[in-house]
C-alpha cells in the first residue's frame, strides 16, 4: 500500500527543489516514489501540474514509432508516422498513472495564490534516513495518509529549520 504527502510551499522553486532532493533519494534506495508532481497555483487562482513523466510526448514518440513500422509495411510511412504520432499523443493524454488529477486540482484548491505544493506517492521508504535527509527543508504538511507518530515525525523533520532559525536570533543576543 502507498502513502501519498502533500507539502506546500511558499514557491515553486522550492518544492522542484524538495522533489529534486526526494528523486536523489530514490537513486540512493532509501524511497521508492510512485509519482512526485508540483503543482503550482498561480496569482489568478489558476492550478497547474508539473508532472514528472509527460506522457503525451511519451505517447507521441511511441506512437510516431509504430505507426512509421506499420506504414512501412502498407508502403506509407509518412502517413503511418503522422497517424501513430496524433493517436499516441491523444492516448497518452488521456491516460493517467500516480496521483489522480483531479484530486491534485481539488486539493491543491487549498494553496494560497502564488504558491507551490509537492505531491508524493511513497511506495516504500526507509523513514529515518529519508526524514532526516528532509530535515528542515521548510514547507507544510498539508496532508498525509501516514498514521499520527510518522505524520507528527513528518511535521517536525519539514519545521526544525524554522524553530532553529527563530531559536538562534534570540540565543546570539
Amino acid at each position: 500500500m502507498s502513502d501519498l504527502i502533500f507539502i506546500g510551499f511558499p514557491t515553486e522553486a522550492k518544492a522542484e527543489e524538495v522533489r529534486q532532493k526526494v528523486l536523489e533519494l530514490q537513486q540512493e534506495y532509501l524511497i521508492e516514489l510512485e509519482d512526485a508532481v508540483v503543482v503550482v497555483k498561480n496569482e489568478k487562482a489558476q492550478i497547474k501540474l508539473n508532472q514528472m513523466v509527460n506522457l503525451t510526448a511519451r505517447g507521441a514518440a511511441s506512437g510516431a514509432l509504430w505507426g512509421t513500422l506499420i506504414g512501412a509495411i502498407f508502403l506509407m510511412p509518412l502517413v503511418g508516422t503522422a497517424l501513430g504520432a496524433a493517436s499516441g499523443a491523444l492516448a497518452g493524454q488521456l491516460s493517467d498513472v500516480g496521483i489522480n488529477d483531479e484530486f491534485m486540482k481539488k486539493a491543491a484548491s487549498a494553496l494560497q495564490p502564488g504558491t507551490a505544493g509537492l505531491f508524493l506517492l511513497v511506495r516504500k521508504m526507509t523513514a529515518d534516513k529519508v526524514l532526516a535527509d528532509l530535515k528542515g527543508i521548510g514547507g507544510e504538511l498539508l496532508q498525509t495518509s501516514f498514521d499520527e507518530t510518522r505524520e507528527a515525525e513528518l511535521r517536525e523533520a519539514l519545521s526544525a529549520a524554522q524553530a532553529e532559525a527563530e531559536t538562534a536570533p534570540a540565543a546570539t543576543s
